[in-house]
């Protein structure tokens, strides 16, 4: 015997439901609607990869489109209900948020993640002299305190970016991840050889507040992936080469891999965004004039004692050797701001005739 609905928490649509699924009848209307992805095949290109987003973006409909007049969760290309509710997204054109690599760039990042726990060799770290393990310390406490801001800062804009972009929000996701591994093994290194957390910088604390604080989404970006992740890059390869141990070598090398995606992603998504934007010469006006204040941060970052003297007794190869040392970090100066004028100039921002970064260190 079929028993009537009569639960009150059911409108009557579901009602009429659910005594038909009673009497052993359905709706099945999800089997009627036309589905724009229906008889879509996709196959990886290269099976050792897998089935990759450009394998599913090359099959159908892959490009997003630059202003989608939905702000909805559904996913681009779906059939949705027309009056699904609007999700309060700010972020509702391309050119606000998209570069050109970040397919790529996703692929590449969920396909290189890595352990700090299991895939660096703790092993192999050996005592140092205590000058060296300072010096290895100071670095890994700055390295510390800087790179989360790379994850919070996506984070802060995540939830206000359009769902149709799904690709920059997966990307996003992978960064994060990124930044509390790298979070993680500075904080192991630092702990795990009798060295120590060390010194933090307020000067630091500043620009890490510039970019979370930025008012849009693009300028921080530019501070954070230009100019913050570019000269940690530079960081990160000169760790590399100056490694005393596996141990440190690997640590630097894997983050490096890292940080060059968000350095790339932010470099292309600066030239997407300035090609693309409606009042372009506005735009680039815009983004000079937060060059022109950014910029001035950098010379101090780079004549702070706690930074430059870690860095100048692992070049030189101890205290002793400080003043070798130096003669390298000058170098690395002058690596920096070249790296950064490259970027900005790829990106279509020639920074090269107004730059405030001076192009000789001073000592």
């Amino acid at each position: 015997m079929v028993s009537p609905v009569t639960d009150t928490i059911y409108n009557s649509d579901q009602k009429e439901y659910i005594e038909g699924l009673n009497r052993g009848t359905f709706d099945l209307q999800w089997l009627k609607d036309e589905r724009p992805t229906f008889g879509v095949h996709a196959k990886p290109r290269n099976p050792k990869r897998g089935l990759t987003l450009q394998d599913i973006n090359a099959a159908f409909a892959g490009e997003p489109e630059d202003a989608p007049t939905t702000r909805v969760m559904a996913p681009r290309g779906a059939v949705y209900d027309d009056d699904l509710p609007d999700m309060g997204y700010t972020y509702n054109e391309k050119y606000l948020v998209w570069s050109d690599n970040v397919v790529a760039l996703y692929e590449e990042a969920t396909a290189r993640q890595w352990s700090a726990t299991r895939d660096i060799p703790w092993d192999k770290l050996k005592k140092l002299p205590e000058d060296i393990e300072r010096a290895e310390c100071q670095i890994a406490t700055l390295l510390s305190e800087i790179e989360m801001i790379a994850a919070d800062f996506p984070a802060k804009w995540l939830w206000q970016m359009n769902q149709h972009f799904h690709e920059v929000k997966m990307f996003l996701c992978t960064q994060a991840m990124d930044e509390a591994r790298h979070l993680e093994v500075f904080r192991k290194r630092a702990l795990a050889n009798g060295g120590g957390l060390m010194h933090c910088l307020t000067g630091t604390e500043q620009f890490l507040k510039t970019i979370l604080h930025a008012p849009t989404y693009v300028q921080g970006s530019f501070l954070m992936h230009i100019l913050g992740e570019g000269i940690v890059l530079d960081i990160f390869r000169g760790g590399e080469f100056l490694a005393q141990n596996e141990t440190e070598k690997e640590i630097y090398r894997l983050c490096m891999q890292d940080e060059a995606r968000h350095v790339s992603y932010g470099t292309m998504h600066l030239k997407y965004y300035l090609e693309n934007h409606p009042d372009r010469e506005k735009a680039l006006a815009e983004m000079h004039t937060l060059a022109d204040v950014a910029e001035l941060g950098i010379p101090g970052f780079l004549t702070n004692p706690f930074i430059i003297e870690p860095l100048a007794v692992l070049m030189g190869g101890g205290v002793k050797h400080i003043d070798q040392g130096m003669d390298a970090v000058r170098l690395i100066w002058g690596r920096m701001r070249e790296e950064y004028l490259s970027r900005c100039e790829l990106a279509g921002m020639d920074r090269r005739a107004r730059t405030r970064i001076p192009a000789e260190a001073p000592y």
